[in-house]
């Protein structure tokens, strides 16, 4: 059964850009987080939907909220990414899929990895749920919703 609206996050763990360990609990009760499964380090969409997510990296931040992409590419992978586009969020090495299968993100078109994002409260209490191949409107719908939540 899929994750929704008013289910609280899945606790996970996995390696960040600096080879260390990122516990989503120890963001749990501090702040809102943005969560967003992406295909793939440097493919077109997936480019624009983290430069997007870059260029609003600071309103996000104004409200609180923390940004972290994941997809299964290794920790160099995201490493060369993060630096060649000044990505500021926390990217998440997934390449077992655990996290991905955790949150219950499906494969689009059976074969390419799901792009989904997830806005969960600063209690962990997820607030929205989005799936959508296009990648610049899962930083709007977020930060409609990150926006809502501090008013």
């Amino acid at each position: 059964m899929a994750l929704k609206v008013g289910d609280k996050l899945p606790n996970f763990k996995a390696k960040d850009t600096n080879g260390n360990l990122f516990d989503s609990q120890d963001y749990i009760g501090k702040q809102p987080l943005v969560i967003y499964f992406y295909p793939k380090d440097e493919t077109k969409v997936c480019t624009e939907q983290a430069c997007s997510f870059r260029d609003n990296y600071e309103e996000f931040k104004e409200f609180g909220a923390e940004i972290i992409g994941i997809s299964a590419d290794s920790v160099q992978s995201h490493l060369k990414f993060k630096s060649k586009f000044n990505l500021p969020f926390i990217l998440l090495s997934d390449n077992d899929k655990k996290i991905r299968k955790l949150f219950q993100v499906e494969n689009d078109f059976l074969i390419i990895p799901g792009r989904q994002t997830f806005v969960a409260n600063k209690e962990g209490e997820i607030v929205l749920v989005f799936n959508s191949m296009s990648g610049k409107i899962h930083i709007e719908k977020a930060l409609k919703i990150v926006q809502k939540m501090t008013k």
